[in-house]
């Protein structure tokens, strides 16, 4: 069988110790007329490192049933696509191999992603045969295993292997319905809601990053007469929040595009009438923020793009060549502020996989509350990780925009995946997004796991190296020589941090290595240590920074904008115009001092009271999220009032109703209005 199935004519073989132990080591030996007593392995590939033999090789690690239950689920899949193969049982440790015979050749590439997409949905899958082309092997039905017995077969018939029926274009429609189901298994992204959206200047929602041109569909939907208004509105959003344009770019076109007509008028039975220019802002203001909500929310394309999967491909194999070569350099994360360095990396590269480009824009602040460090750590992990070369930076930070980093400082990502392919062995469709949804839910969960209260560097804390050991424990119970070289420390080192984690009760040993307890969540955990809630107030504190100093540059920009005979008072808070001119801003002016200097501790105040809801303010946000009137009436026992806001009203420097400001003569000369207060 193994002279009649190997695509060479050498196999390998198992080494035996200076103490006649049967080793898992294997070296080359000719196929000679009798089979060899230890366990032997037949090549998958041929010497032209093209594939000639598929088999996936599920291990037990302690749980057969879940290698069964993978083995059931692959089983389906290659019946669905009209593979015939044959499923055995590898030995006494309850793995399983099943094996498909190819009649025709299959390119490593393909192997390589059929691999990893079939290891997301069958975890068990052991990815070293399928992923080298040329020392990937794997034991034939009825070779020897080490610890005893023989591989049986259990369903299936080896004239399959032997007379193989199989072509390459079934494989790759195997590799589109593993594609199918990743994207299908993977959920969209849910909002945290401890790590809300930014707002912008003018406390509308956005997304994170340049701005770039809107995708075709979204195009078109703008510029054409639309049938449904609400449906090309739609349409025009999502586009504009995934190119990450702001509310006030789409504003100004309100009046000009034909796209934004649901905007403009609303639809009567006489025909579309005119809407009044408060309800226009409120309608664009609450689909808006809905459709940015629902761009984050999701990991998927938005429209048609013929380029998605291509470029989602390239993406996903760079930052996977990264992840790879910072694996094999595990012992740069574990010394001083490596573990840091690490954590940063990995969220660069989720990133990069959401813009689908190796180049984003990223301020400390985000990637230190999305890596669980603090942002003066987040500052310097980026200068190290570039000066070793990892990452560079390709554009300095400029007023409101973050600087612009590259995990791709050799410029090595080609724009073409499908220029190295050739005609014969094509992309399977739908691969390229799968990978990348496959990779970036792996990157996710590390990043999330390690980003948590526990595992800041505080004391008691356990510290980063411990929260980046335990993102790559599961709960499959691996050895102490397995878990050193994920996180490059030395084995003393890393058994002191697996103590402290059983000792916290989010690690358990068991005979065969360390596992997690699902039983304790890791939210419990920190409240017994007495570090919960570090992050949490650590990113309320990032928000009031970053809302502080947005404020601090509109009053800047108003400040240096030229005045205009004709202009109109600042308006006050949360009574912005559906087009804000420069300078304007949600909180309104800026608190001055008495002097007339900006008063930087006022206008902190301000921001955490409206963060703590004790302020007392012109608006408030609806469970959407969206800007609306608060309806506070200073009388007691009135079950329903129409309330409406008196405007305070500011002067050129900010001095409110009843105080007259020492620069000019305004605004006292209202000073029989009450500021503030609402009247019923």
């Amino acid at each position: 069988m193994t002279e009649a199935i190997s695509p060479r004519p050498r196999v390998r073989v198992a080494v035996v110790d200076a103490y006649g132990t049967i080793a898992n080591e294997y070296r080359d030996r000719v196929i000679g007329a009798a089979a060899p007593e230890r366990p032997w392995a037949v090549y998958l590939a041929g010497p032209d490192q093209r594939f000639r033999l598929l088999a996936f090789d599920l291990d037990a690690h302690g749980d057969p049933a879940a290698a069964a239950r993978d083995t059931d689920v692959l089983s389906g899949l290659l019946s669905d696509v009209g593979l015939s193969h044959v499923v055995c049982e590898s030995g006494p440790t309850g793995g399983r191999h099943l094996w498909v015979g190819l009649a025709e050749s299959v390119d490593a590439d393909t192997v390589a992603t059929l691999a990893r997409l079939a290891r997301h949905v069958c975890p068990t899958l052991d990815l070293s045969p399928l992923s080298n082309p040329v020392t990937g092997c794997v034991r034939p039905p009825g070779a020897p295993h080490r610890a005893g017995g023989h591989s049986t077969v259990l369903r299936g018939d080896l004239n399959a292997l032997s007379a193989p029926t199989a072509t390459a274009a079934q494989v790759r429609a195997l590799v589109s319905l593993l594609a199918g189901l990743v994207d299908d298994t993977e959920p969209a992204r849910t909002i945290d809601p401890h790590a809300p959206l930014p707002l912008d200047a003018h406390g509308r929602l956005h997304l994170v990053g340049p701005r770039r041109q809107l995708p075709a569909v979204s195009a078109a939907a703008l510029h054409e007469t639309p049938a449904d208004a609400s449906a090309t509105l739609w349409r025009v959003l999502i586009g504009a929040a995934a190119a990450r344009w702001r509310h006030v770019d789409v504003a100004a076109l309100v009046d000009t595009e034909p796209g934004l007509e649901h905007v403009r008028t609303r639809a009567t039975v006489r025909g579309r009438v005119n809407r009044p220019r408060g309800e226009q802002r409120r309608i664009l203001a609450r689909q808006w923020d809905k459709a940015v909500r629902y761009v984050a929310a999701s990991d998927r394309q938005i429209g048609d793009d013929p380029t998605f999967d291509r470029r989602a491909d390239a993406i996903a194999a760079h930052v996977r060549g990264v992840q790879q070569r910072a694996d094999a350099a595990a012992g740069r994360w574990a010394r001083g502020g490596g573990p840091a360095d690490r954590r940063i990396l990995d969220v660069l590269c989720v990133l990069a996989l959401h813009a689908l480009s190796a180049s984003l824009e990223a301020d400390t602040r985000r990637l230190a509350l999305l890596a669980g460090v603090g942002r003066e750590t987040a500052r310097t992990a980026l200068l190290r990780l570039s000066e070793d070369g990892w990452i560079a930076q390709t554009a300095a930070a400029d007023g409101p925009r973050a600087a612009h980093w590259t995990i791709d400082p050799q410029s090595a990502l080609h724009s073409n995946s499908d220029h190295a392919r050739s005609q014969a062995d094509p992309r399977p469709p739908g691969a390229g997004a799968a990978e990348r949804t496959a990779i970036l839910a792996t990157l996710r969960a590390r990043t999330t796991d390690a980003a948590h209260d526990l595992f800041t560097a505080t004391r008691p804390a356990l510290g980063h190296l411990a929260g980046n050991l335990y993102a790559r424990i599961d709960t499959t119970a691996r050895p102490l020589d397995e878990l050193s070289p994920l996180i490059g420390a030395d084995p003393l080192r890393t058994r002191r941090l697996l103590d402290r984690l059983t000792y916290s009760g989010i690690v358990e040993r068991a005979r065969d290595g360390w596992h997690r307890v699902d039983a304790l969540p890791l939210d419990v955990a920190a409240e017994r240590a007495g570090v919960a809630g570090r992050l949490d107030a650590r990113a309320t504190r990032y928000r009031v920074e970053r809302e502080a100093w947005a404020w601090w540059k509109a009053e800047e920009a108003w400040m240096h904008a030229p005045r205009r005979p004709d202009a109109k008072r600042r308006p006050s808070r949360g009574q912005l115009s559906l087009v804000p001119d420069d300078g304007t801003h949600a909180y309104g002016p800026h608190p001055r001092r008495p002097d007339g200097r900006l008063d930087y501790a006022a206008a902190r105040r301000i921001i955490v009271e409206e963060r703590e809801g004790t302020a007392v303010r012109a608006y408030d946000r609806n469970a959407d999220g969206d800007l609306r009137s608060r309806t506070l009436v200073d009388v007691a026992d009135v079950d329903e009032v129409d309330a409406e806001w008196i405007d305070p009203g500011y002067c050129a420097h900010g001095m409110t109703i009843g105080v007259r400001c020492r620069y000019c003569d305004g605004p006292a000369t209202k000073a029989g209005e009450t500021p503030r207060r609402q009247v019923a």
